[in-house]
């Protein structure tokens, strides 16, 4: 058994819950939108994470003019700059990992819903959401497998239209991102989403776009202050 077992079943076990709730309105699209909207959900439940994130790298950001004064100071003195920075840290209600730990503590979350939506089974039977479609493209299926027949197909439009979403998501986070490998990182959604299963192809959407809109709304309500 697996660390993600439990949390997974439980998952699952909401979600196939929503979609039996929205079948009799939203039909053959019932999976594809209680995928979207667990999701959303599960970001939602995150948010005080990402605000508590978001105010460390803001007191980190306003410590670096003070920081690199310290290192020039006492760059000849290590022993010396350790204690300064130690202070200071002190003072400040800081550490070179403020906010950090609030980032990691919602990488499970992230890991038990991608693990979800891309398993064939969880916790021994079929996930039978892989088997419900959208546009008639079962969510089972990925990009690789369904490339022999072309683009030009429904199921070639689905997935092209998922990654163009995709793309055009990662571009506009990547404006606003500092570091270039964080960039890459940003892009490398549409990658992964060419060889996993379809609905864990939604997933990375909705999630993709709830951080655009969240980390745009974060910027300039806590992080723009800062600047």
């Amino acid at each position: 058994m697996s660390l993600f077992d439990i949390p997974v079943a439980g998952a699952y076990a909401l979600v196939k819950g929503l979609t039996l709730a929205f079948e009799p309105v939203a039909g053959g699209l019932s999976a594809a939108l209680a995928i979207v909207l667990f999701t959303l959900a599960v970001r939602a439940l995150l948010l005080p994470l990402a605000v508590r994130a978001a105010r460390g790298e803001r007191a980190r950001a306003a410590l670096v003019p003070e920081l690199a004064r310290l290192r020039e100071r006492h760059r000849r003195d290590p022993e010396r700059l350790r204690r300064e920075l130690a202070a200071l840290y002190e003072r400040e209600g800081a550490s070179p990992l403020t906010g950090v730990g609030p980032m990691l503590l919602q990488f499970p979350f992230f890991m038990v819903m991608y693990t979800l939506f891309r398993s064939a089974t969880v916790a021994g039977h079929q996930n039978v959401l892989l088997a419900h479609t959208l546009f008639s493209v079962p969510l089972g299926q990925n990009l690789v497998s369904v490339a022999g027949a072309g683009l030009f197909t429904p199921a070639g439009l689905v997935f092209a239209g998922l990654l163009v979403a995709l793309a055009a998501v990662a571009w506009w986070s990547a404006r606003h991102v500092p570091k270039p490998w964080m960039r890459l990182l940003s892009l490398g959604t549409v990658v992964v989403a060419a060889f996993v299963p379809l609905a864990a192809g939604l997933y990375l959407l909705a999630s993709a776009v709830w951080t655009a809109v969240e980390r745009t709304v974060l910027r300039r309500t806590i992080l723009a202050p800062a600047a």
